[in-house]
């Protein structure tokens, strides 16, 4: 009998690869602004993302832990709870994307490091 698959972070069918490619080249310069630690994840954390989501549209999330598989289902639980696309996931970094609904020029990466992407 096999173990059951380990749920694994995906890249959703929101972005297409050029979207992806254009969204990394963008978060290539970000740092993470979110970090997911040994509590795991939180309803805090959950909200931190939201906010940061709200403002900046575009952000690198910390992933602690060892274990891949937790590591994984708490990647998959968050990008449910906020609505948002994982545009990249490298090691316990990933690079996470949702649509402001009213972008602020001022805080937007994708506006303000938009000239990194050319």
């Amino acid at each position: 009998m096999t173990a059951p698959a380990s749920p694994k972070p995906r890249v959703t069918d929101v972005l297409n690869s050029n979207e992806r490619k254009y969204l990394r080249r963008i978060g290539h310069a970000l740092n993470p602004v979110v970090m997911i630690g040994s509590h795991g994840l939180t309803d805090s954390v959950i909200e931190e993302t939201r906010r940061a989501l709200g403002d900046h549209e575009l952000i690198k999330v910390k992933v602690t832990g060892e274990d891949r598989e937790q590591r994984a289902a708490m990647i998959a639980e968050l990008l449910e709870a906020t609505g948002a696309a994982l545009a990249q996931s490298i090691g316990k970094t990933i690079l996470i994307y949702k649509k402001a609904s009213k972008a602020n020029p001022a805080l937007s990466n994708l506006v303000r490091f938009a000239h990194l992407a050319d």
